[in-house]
């Protein structure tokens, strides 16, 4: 079955050649395009796509508003469309339920692997520049203590939310850990299922707010 997506930004070029280099794959389906926000609301409504490339900065709404409305009525995985150097909302986009974000300069076999990622309930966390990105915002903060709510982990379920917030694989996790694949991916099930999380985004956000890792750390 095809991967339904639809494409939001209001650069109708870059709208353009995302929709041409997506619609090119044999598993993707561009299903609609949006060139702004109220736009890109309205067509995940009606298409009910799997994932919603979204740029951030749009006219009539922007991004972050859109995917808080997405997220919030749909199963949409969002992923952003940004700037790293001039877009400052994208951990408020992440932490709105975006499942991850992209660079307008992408290339055309990342963009795919992206979307595929995202479908499959993935975040797209691995790249640095995310980890940057997120150092960088919360660095801003005050230094945070964990939250009581994060006593319904178990040990190692922490330990898992910690690396989840370095941006680690799976694979990567479990070398940490000493563990299996299988018992990674019943420790991010539980992180996500008892902390009420959407997706790994959202877990990695958590693990900066409830101050488990110290921004700027290895």
């Amino acid at each position: 079955m095809s991967i339904r997506v639809v494409v939001a930004d209001d650069q109708e070029l870059v709208r353009a050649g995302f929709a041409m280099i997506l619609g090119a794959q044999p598993d993707i389906d561009v299903v609609a395009e949006a060139a702004d926000g109220l736009e890109a609301v309205a067509a995940v409504l009606e298409h009910r796509p799997d994932v919603l490339l979204l740029d951030i900065r749009m006219p009539r709404m922007d991004g972050i508003e859109a995917v808080r409305i997405v997220c919030g009525q749909t199963d949409t995985r969002v992923v952003m469309l940004t700037t790293f150097d001039q877009d400052d909302y994208v951990f408020e986009a992440l932490s709105a339920g975006a499942s991850g974000f992209l660079l307008k300069d992408v290339r055309r076999d990342d963009l795919a692997h992206a979307v595929r990622v995202a479908a499959a309930g993935e975040a797209l966390l691995a790249p640095s520049v995310t980890r940057r990105l997120i150092d960088d915002v919360v660095r801003r903060k005050p230094r945070p203590t964990p939250a009581a709510d994060l006593d319904v982990l178990t040990a190692r379920e922490r330990e898992a939310l910690v690396l989840l917030g370095r941006g680690l694989s799976n694979a990567e996790i479990a070398a940490e850990m000493a563990v299996s694949a299988h018992t990674v991916k019943t420790y991010v099930s539980n992180v996500l299922s008892k902390l009420h999380l959407r997706d790994r985004a959202q877990a990695a956000i958590t693990a900066y707010e409830r101050g488990l890792i110290v921004p700027g750390s290895p």
